[in-house]
């Protein structure tokens, strides 16, 4: 995998596509009248307007985004980015920036007019989700972009990409979210030492080139839903994104702490669920004979996160989670997954809280207090 960048224009065969269809729906007929109710009924359903997309609706979204999409430029890196503040708030990749950062240097940010520039400097950043934050002061009023959310988005909805592939300013292509949550594991990118990253992206085949990192992934309302952040190298139709919500709580510890406050724990665990909860199972009736949970049948829970590993004098060891432990809820909540147990824990860093397993040979959940603190960078 490489860091991503870039754009395609591949809407027009769609535009005729989508025009012939247009055509096709507006002859009446008890077939089209059937496909128009039903589109209909999706569309209002979405919150639409109640009508078919048009032929125009890709360049539509564009439009209403496009104003607030800059290139950067740095010493030796280019990229792109997008305006989210009045007061000259751009968002964009880490490794876009890196090297102007790493020098002091200023970026020279070019609007989509092409002709205006302006010169920024990198107010913030973080490394482990490759967000950044560059602040450029302007003596007129600068475009923003509506921020949309990512929570809500299903694969198979349509995207656009905007950005400046190869330097070619205002690029789009379009493009659906293949896939979502997408783990870091799962594309093959390993973290560094003791930095957990439980990024999950989004996945989509709209055309992202070397260029375009840091350029805003867009829904056919013209709202960022995800950074344009890395591709693939050598395979066609599989890029990723930030989600927009991860980006928004990154840049919000930004803003207030200069940096992102990661919880730490000491723990190593696995995600139980599937094969991972059969093997575990087995292992364990090997070792004990049979005997374990839950009386005479070795069982681990169907779901949680078995604890393989606790480091020493680690918040985790004081608080009294041991290995065979399975983690299933903080403060009150469910964890079944990485991802929920780091969302209840990023707010409660230099806090305490309740964290609940699952322990073998008692029958009931044991609650155990554990302070979270700081991950050294």
């Amino acid at each position: 995998l490489v860091r991503a960048y870039g754009v395609q224009q591949k809407t027009l065969s769609l535009h005729r596509g989508m025009r012939e269809l247009h055509e096709l729906a507006s002859t009446p007929s008890e077939s089209t009248a059937a496909a128009t109710a039903c589109c209909e009924a999706s569309a209002e359903t979405k919150g639409g307007a109640g009508r078919f997309l048009t032929a125009d609706f890709i360049a539509e979204a564009a439009a209403k985004a496009s104003p607030a999409l800059v290139n950067i430029q740095g010493p030796y890196s280019s990229g792109s980015g997008f305006i989210v503040d009045l007061s000259g708030i751009i968002l964009t990749n880490t490794h876009v920036v890196r090297d102007a950062q790493a020098q002091g240097a200023l970026l020279k940010v070019t609007l989509s007019d092409g002709v205006t520039k302006l010169q920024g400097h990198v107010e913030h950043s973080d490394p482990i989700t490759d967000i950044a934050v560059v602040r450029v002061s302007s003596s007129t009023p600068l475009p923003v972009v509506s921020l949309g959310s990512s929570s809500e988005i299903r694969p198979g909805e349509f995207v656009v990409a905007l950005g400046a592939p190869l330097g070619l300013t205002n690029s789009v292509s379009l493009g659906i979210v293949s896939a979502i949550e997408r783990t870091r594991s799962e594309i093959g990118l390993r973290d560094s030492l003791g930095a957990r990253n439980t990024t999950a992206y989004i996945q989509t085949d709209a055309a992202i080139n070397f260029g375009n990192s840091g350029g805003p992934l867009i829904n056919v309302k013209g709202e960022v839903i995800g950074v344009n952040t890395m591709k693939a190298i050598g395979i066609e139709g599989i890029a990723f994104a930030v989600p927009i919500d991860e980006v928004k709580r990154v840049v919000q510890q930004l803003q207030k702490h200069g940096r992102v406050l990661r919880p730490y724990l000491g723990l190593k665990f696995v995600e139980l669920g599937g094969e991972v909860t059969a093997q575990l199972n087995a292992r364990a009736s090997q070792q004990s004979n049979g005997r374990g949970f839950w009386g005479s049948q070795v069982r681990v829970p169907s779901s949680g996160l078995y604890v393989m590993h606790v480091a020493p004098a680690s918040p985790a060891q004081r608080a009294g989670i041991r290995v065979g432990d399975t983690i299933v809820g903080i403060s009150d909540a469910a964890v079944t997954s990485t991802k929920e147990l780091m969302d209840q824990l990023t707010e409660k860093v230099d806090q305490h809280v309740s964290i609940t397993v699952q322990r073998e040979g008692i029958s009931k959940p044991v609650v155990l207090d554990a302070l979270v603190e700081r991950m050294q960078s």
